[in-house]
């Protein structure tokens, strides 16, 4: 059925390596392979090359290099910052509350569960339609015993933007701790950690040109962060283990082009974005689009819309067939049958929820994808929508 072309509109996902960030790991591989940790001349290269990466985190976020520490991704990064900081502020008896979303991620949302089986109170804040959190939410949700608040910048899912400085406002003026998930963020939106007022965030490389399995937390100077993983020095003595040489490399070079190209690829994104929303609701009827109606306030590559009558993996397995690369969801719950928990936090019905598509468009696609996938959803969505009504008709 396919015609050899492919599309993928799938960079919430993962995104492909850039061959500059390619190009820039591969020595590290097979020349500058020193441990980092050893003190001789290759040692030292390697521990250089780390410490640039580092400045090239810190600068897409607005940090200090000293502020930023590299981990194996995301996922590590949020239970991190859960399970050490939960763990550090009980033992020093200032309490066991921690305050999340009901749409976060689920590193975010299973370490909660796991912490709440272990004595923690947490609360799950409630979104409004758009999936937005609001602080007025989080104000009244605080208690004399909340030791950290954790609301992810960017959804993974529908794409709505956080408010976060005004969160971490709230969770300041209380003293308490803010931390954020920038896994969908770093490289989609201007961020500024000190002028938001991010205390914790997570990152992740391969959301933007880089290297899969490899991350990053921030976490700003002054506060002490116990060590996740113990048995060496390395990252200044917080997360033990030889280094990915060549995957932090790459993480550094990929967040140097970010950096870069912020304003070029946001407005590339949006704009083709805005096209495949434009263009499916003026050719396929009852669709409904999915998350923050004002564009500004979205990840500008995100399109979640559903198809009603049918069911998203059908729709996801047919244009597959025709090349094109698309979720239902979140790539990390994709072979769930539960429906999505932020579709079901906005208020939709499962039935609803079972039809919707998730579409990400990144610095690849082109106007021409596009029109390609356009054609092709309306050829499926009319297929699926014509054997789902003789099947009601006959019963089955």
């Amino acid at each position: 059925m396919s015609d050899n072309r492919r599309v993928y509109l799938d960079y919430s996902a993962t995104t492909p390596v850039k061959k500059e960030v390619l190009d820039t790991m591969i020595p590290y591989f097979t020349e500058n392979f020193g441990n980092p940790s050893s003190l001789y001349t290759i040692g030292l290269e390697s521990k250089a090359a780390i410490d640039h990466a580092r400045e090239q985190v810190a600068g897409l976020i607005g940090a200090k290099p000293s502020e930023v520490y590299f981990t194996g991704g995301g996922s590590e990064s949020d239970n991190w910052v859960l399970e050490s900081i939960a763990n550090d502020m009980k033992a020093k008896g200032k309490g066991k509350h921690i305050i999340t979303s009901r749409i976060e991620h689920h590193a975010v949302l299973y370490t909660c569960q796991f912490l709440e089986k272990n004595g923690y109170d947490v609360t799950y804040l409630d979104v409004d339609e758009e999936g937005f959190v609001s602080p007025e939410d989080l104000e009244k949700a605080i208690r004399d015993d909340t030791i950290l608040v954790s609301i992810m910048f960017i959804n993974n899912e529908i794409g709505t933007i956080e408010p976060i400085k005004e969160l971490a406002e709230v969770a300041h003026r209380h003293n308490i701790l803010f931390h954020t998930d920038a896994v969908q963020a770093i490289g989609n939106t201007a961020i500024d950690v000190h002028e938001m007022g991010i205390d914790l965030m997570s990152m992740s490389s391969h959301k933007i040109y880089g290297p899969k399995g490899e991350g990053a937390l921030y976490c700003r100077r002054g506060i002490r962060i116990p060590s996740f993983i113990h048995g060496g020095a390395q990252e200044n003595g917080k997360r033990a283990g030889t280094e990915n040489l060549a995957g932090i490399v790459g993480f550094g070079k990929a967040a140097e082009l970010a950096t870069q190209n912020l304003e070029h690829h946001i407005q590339h994104c949006s704009e083709l974005r805005n096209y495949l929303i434009e263009r499916v609701i003026a050719t396929i009827p009852d669709v409904v689009v999915n998350g923050p109606k004002d564009m500004s306030r979205r990840h500008p590559g995100n399109a979640n819309i559903t198809f009603k009558y049918i069911e998203g993996e059908s729709i996801l397995l047919l244009l597959d067939s025709f090349g094109i690369a698309v979720s239902t969801g979140s790539a990390c719950s994709s072979k769930s049958l539960e429906p999505s928990h932020v579709l079901s936090s906005i208020g939709l019905s499962d039935d609803i929820i079972h039809g919707t598509i998730r579409f990400t468009v990144g610095d690849m696609t082109t106007k021409e994808d596009i029109d390609y996938v356009v054609e092709k959803l309306g050829i499926v969505v009319a297929r699926l929508r014509e054997i789902s009504s003789v099947s009601a008709e006959k019963g089955w």
